[in-house]
């Protein structure tokens, strides 16, 4: 998946990228092999997270400079609370768990720094360091749940991997991923690799990719 021009340079130079798209929690939702009681463990905990970033994509609303960026973050925001923590919402109360309870779930820890840490990098940097930061969870979604449709031997998590892999949620990545493209291009020019500040923004997609492997790690570990 390209998603654009920024975010596969971002990528293909993280070193944990492979860790985070191709971690055993990942293998476990595609080949059916991921036991329930971690599913819904990883969908409290996620929940929690989602509630956060939703802060952090609106909070992108308002580092952004042009109208175009308030528009492509604010439908995120949009996508992340009336879609992707319905099905949260919808798969938990299946289980027996409503919303009460997933609200009230306790944060752990791996789930505390990595939101604090997106949160920080918006309320300390600007718009670029922000979605450096938000980058690795929208655009790796896309892309794990774009591999596991391809070649899925189970449908015991179909619903989850349907949801990322649908076009409602690739036109979300292919937006991010323009969204990002326009706000590098409009404060670090054409030639961004160059810019002073490449290396530091690189470091915060590596950073939010590692937390992502550890969000991965706590998922198996109920």
């Amino acid at each position: 998946m390209s998603y654009g021009r920024i975010f596969p340079a971002w990528r293909d130079a993280a070193p944990d990228w492979p860790a985070y798209t191709r971690h055993d929690f990942v293998q476990g939702l595609g080949n059916g092999r991921l036991p329930r009681a971690a599913f819904l463990h990883y969908l409290k905990q996620d929940y929690v997270f989602l509630i956060h970033f939703s802060r952090a994509w609106a909070l992108a609303v308002t580092k952004a400079e042009t109208v175009a960026e308030m528009r492509l973050a604010a439908g995120t925001v949009n996508g992340l609370i009336n879609d992707e923590i319905a099905l949260h919402i919808q798969t938990c109360a299946e289980a027996g768990i409503d919303e009460a309870t997933l609200f009230a779930t306790r944060e752990r820890r791996e789930n505390l720094a990595y939101t604090r840490y997106v949160l920080d990098a918006g309320h300390s940097g600007d718009l670029l360091d922000l979605l450096a930061a938000l980058a690795p969870c929208v655009m790796g979604y896309g892309e794990i749940g774009a591999d596991l449709a391809a070649r899925r031997s189970s449908d015991l998590y179909a619903g989850w991997i349907d949801t990322y892999a649908g076009a409602d949620y690739q036109a979300l990545c292919h937006d991010v991923g323009a969204l990002i493209d326009g706000a590098v291009a409009r404060r670090l020019g054409d030639d961004p690799m160059s810019s002073p500040r490449w290396g530091a923004l690189q470091a915060r997609f590596d950073m939010a990719t590692a937390l992502e492997v550890g969000f991965w790690d706590m998922g198996l570990a109920p």
